[in-house]
């Protein structure tokens, strides 16, 4: 089984190296991320593997369809980039990685929002020049206060314990499941409208779909609590970047971490310290200093890599021996 793999980097390579000892697959590994143009690329191999920011619209599945393609494997949980039903039409199967490590992503999460809340990346930034000043370093607890998380699937349930178990906070939640475990101990569910007007921090933990799409508006910015801090380690797109820039210039956002951004195909995951970068939505959001943002790592630890390696290649491997394969995703598919 050949199988390319778009868009790798060295810790790509480090953990599905090691997890193909198990396989013996044919693994090429490409720099460039899967675009039109790099479809060709794929010709001779009969899987394609891919992540986040890779692009596979009706086009560019046609274009790997040509080349002979007939598996769609991403090494990630989101598939907003897929046109899954151009997939389905084509006969590729599409399979994903619905969960590596939640607690990865959950606990990044967390140092993220402490991070900001107790502006812990302003004093690492200042000690480094000797300044030792704590003027304007002056936090907030999170015991408390009332937290909203928006999705309480592995990873929004995680994030909804911690907050309420670990700090103390009035946690709210939106879900169209409700998870009991986290009723017991004291989570409150209400309705998406409800948790955004009244929440004091707000956490996306759900998937980015049409529902979703710039959940996170003008109007619910213009509705919510004054000094409201915003996470984001989900999707970009759940956010309007233009109305959060505007409600930041208007100080009725207190703080906002983001390890994902609406635009981020082309510049995430690579060195651009040398290039100048023409997003002005991008460039404007990191002149706030209440602002906090990383470059989609949440998922980045040793544990979600072998996970995702190991996980990827069991489905290609369950593809090529005809077996069923329990990750795929179709055009039906609704809910992450």
């Amino acid at each position: 089984m050949r199988i390319a793999v778009y868009g790798t980097r060295s810790y790509d390579r480090t953990f599905l190296s090691a997890a193909n000892a198990d396989h013996g697959f044919d693994l090429q590994f490409l720099d460039a991320p899967l675009t039109l143009s790099t479809a060709r690329l794929a010709e001779g191999h009969e899987a394609v593997c891919v992540f986040v920011n890779d692009k596979a619209d009706r086009a560019v599945l046609e274009a790997l369809a040509s080349a002979g393609v007939r598996l769609l494997a991403l090494r990630c949980a989101g598939y907003n980039n897929v046109d899954l039903a151009a997939a389905d039409r084509l006969g590729i199967a599409v399979v994903r990685v619905p969960a590596y490590s939640p607690h990865a992503v959950a606990e990044f999460t967390i140092g993220l929002l402490l991070s900001l809340d107790r502006k812990i990346h302003r004093a690492w930034s200042r000690v480094r020049e000797n300044n030792f000043a704590l003027d304007g370093l002056v936090g907030r607890n999170l015991h408390g206060r009332v937290a909203g998380v928006v999705g309480t699937g592995q990873i929004g349930a995680l994030v909804a314990r911690t907050l309420r178990a670990g700090f103390g906070c009035d946690v709210l939640a939106s879900d169209p499941v409700v998870d009991e475990g986290l009723v017991e101990i004291g989570v409150r569910y209400v309705e998406r409208e409800a948790l955004l007007r009244e929440s004091e921090i707000v956490t996306l933990h759900c998937p980015l779909t049409p529902d979703t799409y710039h959940l996170i508006d003008a109007a619910v910015l213009a509705a919510a609590r004054p000094g409201l801090v915003v996470v984001n380690t989900s999707r970009g797109a759940l956010i309007d970047t233009a109305a959060l820039i505007e409600a930041l210039k208007q100080r009725r956002v207190g703080g906002v971490a983001l390890d994902v951004y609406e635009q981020e195909a082309g510049v995430f995951f690579d060195d651009l310290s040398s290039e100048i970068i023409d997003d002005d939505l991008l460039q404007r959001l990191l002149t706030f200093p209440n602002v906090l943002m990383t470059g989609h790592q949440a998922f980045l630890t040793e544990e979600a890599l072998d996970a995702i390696a190991r996980t990827t290649l069991q489905s290609v491997s369950d593809f090529a021996a005809g077996r069923a394969l329990p990750n795929r995703i179709r055009s039906e598919t609704v809910r992450s």
